[in-house]
């Protein structure tokens, strides 16, 4: 629930910029994908992560994941607020890295048996992370 909490805040944070004069004047990636993809993927990638965190947090329950977890939603819902709304692109991918880092922990560091098979549920999270890098690293250079 929070998860897509966090998704709506962020999408609340982002307003219409993607419609607005900013983002459509922007050199993009030939690579960026229609509108539709990204509530796709969003959803997707939500889905798949809470299945993950489920699972996770029956098995620990440590301040430490909490606070990895509060970062991960924080630097989730800030990239929107920072590239859309204050228009700071190399924030936004210096967002999108750390995010990216703060997955891949949960990847490797979080693997009882009982994780072995449900760590692959982030791989759509990776991807698509890995994907939104480039797009804003495109941005930054090109723009």
């Amino acid at each position: 629930m929070v998860n897509f909490g966090g998704l709506a805040l962020g999408n609340f944070f982002m307003g219409d910029a993607v419609t607005g004069e900013w983002y459509t004047n922007l050199n993009k990636a030939p690579w960026t994908p229609p509108g539709w993809v990204f509530g796709f993927a969003w959803t997707l990638i939500m889905l798949c992560f809470s299945w993950y965190l489920a699972e996770l947090f029956v098995l620990r329950k440590s301040v430490n994941l909490w606070l990895v977890y509060a970062f991960q939603v924080a630097l989730n819902i800030s990239w929107n607020w920072f590239f859309f709304n204050q228009h700071h692109t190399k924030v936004g991918l210096l967002v999108l890295v750390l995010l990216l880092l703060v997955i891949i922990y949960f990847f490797i560091t979080f693997r009882s048996d009982r994780l072995k098979y449900a760590k692959y549920l982030l791989l759509p999270y990776i991807i698509w992370l890995c994907i939104a890098t480039s797009l804003n690293g495109y941005i930054v250079l090109n723009n």
